[in-house]
């Protein structure tokens, strides 16, 4: 059945607003995991994101607030952003879509109202209902080994088929100092200066985290400026560690790209800022490792569409989401249609990064929004050409896009 305008819009928004997602980066933990799962209104407010919007507005000093507990400071978070001007930046919005959809009474702006509800759910209860709300099929997590906490967990082990993990190589890659002592601590035979059977020992830890976290890939958080390639310790583990273990694993390398780390350090983890990275790092690996699979996101807006071109020249590369300063839907949509002008559809359109478990409903239900409104136009154009649209070919690609196109990667040799 070939579908008319009207009938596109129905059809698109029904596959997108039903679909099961699987959220490739996130930076949530199963129930199993304690206080490192962050979860309920107070961690929503107390995103990073609206605690810099705060302080725009406050003229005290930062320890000042960093010395209040958490409720005091949603409490100023919630007045200063919600009752004292009109909350509708993205984050803000977020938080009131999270209330709506949860069924609690936005108009009342009653947060101890709110709060009475996540005092008594239990966590495992409410895991459920924000995964059964969001749709949401599985979440892929950012695993730190060198985080001793988050070590106490997986070598206790743990089940949860909906939590996938990712080895996270930020330590091991951006301080090998740090690294190198740690890994000697834990039985690695290593050396700072790489000698004797330091790089053997690297791919043994990477081998062996990668097993016991049954990860779906490996990543790292790189700064704006990064190189590639690079004399330097990070550019011999990526070379001789990383890339080895990765491509004898069939596992894809993540790299996020483009973070000014601690602009503003009275802020902590809300003083990071974004810079424009060089695409010739990108471009290197590709080329240089055609058997490697590479999922990569920019920061910058600026980066998007070499990005989006470059993918058009290597297979191997995946383009995903809309990350961090880039989670707006100004930016979402312009980035959308750009890679689907350019990609059709053959690249991953977003991810949640929810620090908290509640994003994933907020962020997820404005981005299906976005991401269905860039289809409907997509497949509009495609109609007056006389090109016969179909249902089940839109639930295919709607399908492809929101997790299909990451298992595919996954499974995919070059």
């Amino acid at each position: 059945m070939n579908l008319i305008e009207g009938e596109i819009k129905k059809a698109v928004y029904d596959a997108v607003e039903t679909v099961e997602i699987t959220d490739v980066h996130t930076h949530l933990y199963p129930p199993s995991f304690g206080k490192m799962l962050l979860w309920g209104i107070d961690e929503l407010l107390n995103y990073h994101y609206l605690v810099a919007e705060t302080m725009r507005w406050l003229d005290i000093p930062y320890e000042d607030f960093w010395a209040m507990s958490k409720r005091q400071q949603a409490d100023l978070i919630w007045k200063t952003l919600f009752i004292d001007n009109s909350p509708y930046s993205e984050a803000c919005r977020g938080v009131l879509t999270n209330l709506h959809k949860l069924g609690f009474d936005v108009a009342s702006r009653d947060l101890e109202g709110y709060r009475k509800y996540f005092d008594s759910v239990s966590l495992e209860e409410y895991v459920d209902r924000i995964f059964k709300e969001g749709r949401i099929k599985y979440v892929v997590m950012t695993n730190d080994p060198f985080n001793e906490e988050e070590r106490g967990y997986w070598l206790k082990g743990y089940k949860d088929a909906r939590f996938k993990g990712a080895l996270r190589l930020d330590v091991l890659l951006n301080n090998w100092p740090d690294a190198c002592t740690k890994l000697k601590q834990w039985g690695y035979v290593v050396s700072e200066d790489f000698s004797g059977e330091t790089i053997a020992e690297i791919r043994r830890f990477l081998r062996e985290w990668m097993d016991r976290m049954e990860a779906v890939y490996m990543a790292v958080s790189l700064p704006w400026d990064f190189v590639y390639p690079e004399d330097s310790p990070r550019g011999r583990i990526i070379e001789e560690c990383v890339l080895p273990v990765a491509r004898d694993a069939n596992k894809p390398f993540a790299l996020m790209i483009g973070v000014k780390r601690q602009l503003n350090p009275g802020l902590k983890d809300a003083g990071d800022g974004v810079g424009k990275a060089d695409i010739r790092a990108v471009e290197y690996l590709c080329a240089h490792y055609p058997h490697n699979k590479f999922m990569v996101t920019l920061l910058s807006r600026e980066n998007q569409h070499e990005l989006a071109v470059a993918a058009r020249k290597f297979r191997n590369l995946m383009p995903f989401g809309c990350w961090w300063f880039l989670n707006n839907p100004s930016l979402i949509d312009e980035i959308t249609r750009m890679r689907s002008e350019l990609l059709g559809v053959s690249f991953i359109p977003q991810h949640s990064d929810a620090r908290v478990l509640d994003q994933l409903i907020y962020k997820w239900s404005h981005s299906r929004k976005i991401i269905a409104d860039v289809l409907i136009d997509k497949y509009t154009d495609l109609s007056k050409t006389g090109w016969v649209i179909t249902p089940q070919e839109i639930k295919r690609d709607v399908e492809k896009l929101f997790g299909g196109n990451f298992w595919s990667f996954l499974e995919r040799k070059f």
